[in-house]
This record gives C-alpha cells, structure tokens and sequence, in this order.
C-alpha cells in the first residue's frame, strides 16, 4: 500500500444519524445468537453510494425479525412485507427460506431508521432501529460494491454489459 497523509476533511463518523436512507440488501440469512442461543432472520441492508444527496455511503444497517414468544415462529407478515417492499411480485413460490432470500439478494428499499437506546439486565447500549420500510424511489441499483479488500466489485447487476471471457482467462 503506498503512503496517505492525514485529512481530516475525509475523515467518516461511524454513525448512521437518524434519517431516511436508500438502501440496498446485501445479505439475508437466518442466525441464532451465541450467548441465549435466540433464532433471528438477519437483513444486512447497505445505504446506497449511488444516490448523490445521501449521508453515511456504504454504511451497514442491520434489521432484524424475531420469533413470536407465544409461537416460536417468524412473523409472515413482517417477512412478507420486506418482499413487497423490495419489489418481489406478488403471489410468487418460494422453495425454502433461502430461496426467499436469494430473490432479495441486491434489491433496494427504502428505510427510516432511529438511533434508540436501551437497558435490560443492567446492561445497556444503543441500537440502530429500522421503523418502517418502503419501495426504494430509485428502483435502477447502481451501488458500487465493495470487495472485502476495500476495492470497488463490479457485481454485474443492472449494468447490462456483456462479459467478455477469453481461452486466456480460463485456467484450464
């Protein structure tokens, strides 16, 4: 890596203020946290750095659906709602959970979060909120992702360029 100097003009807080941000889901997976061992549904939604006017660029916000108490089950209806929000057509057939969550994979919303704190056990902190959830005003994703390096991965999606292989591309 070459040198950098120090510029406290580019320098990013690691907080994403309270607001409405344009997202794009990057990841959804069913999780069980370690310590009490609770099931969850996961959402890694990332705010889109493909929107000019928009703070906090390529920013994590982590939504979460629990099991009802009394049922031990997700909530339909809350799982539904991110599918219709994310654009999944109506009266479309999922195999399984993750088949769901492959129809999710890169889909925009459009979230309103809230910096909330809490207290339980005499333990307490601060979480991120989402608090409602709608269709993205700028269904077209042109996100930039990045690679797990900190480089830019062009991912293909909606771009609608062709990609050129040739023999020596191929290893083989």
């Amino acid at each position: 890596m070459a040198g950098f100097d120090m510029d406290y003009s580019e320098a990013t807080d690691f907080v994403v203020e309270n607001g409405t941000y344009e997202v794009v889901i990057n990841e959804a997976k069913q999780d069980v946290f370690k310590n009490s061992g609770m099931d969850y549904l996961q959402f890694d939604l990332i705010i889109r750095n493909d929107i000019t006017n928009q703070n906090s660029k390529n920013m994590h916000i982590f939504y979460r659906i629990f099991p009802s108490k009394e049922t031990g089950k997700f909530p339909k209806g809350m799982l539904l709602a991110v599918g219709k929000n994310a654009g999944i057509p109506n009266n479309t057939h999922f195999q399984n959970l993750d088949d769901y969550f492959n129809h999710l994979y890169h889909k925009p919303l459009l979230v309103t979060v809230k910096n909330e704190k809490w207290e339980k056990n005499g333990k307490s902190g601060e979480n991120l909120n989402v608090k409602n959830m709608r269709p993205s005003a700028f269904p077209n994703v042109q996100h930039v992702f990045k690679n797990n390096d900190g480089t830019s991965a062009n991912t293909g999606m909606n771009s609608g360029d062709p990609i050129d292989i040739t023999d020596d591309d191929l290893p083989f």
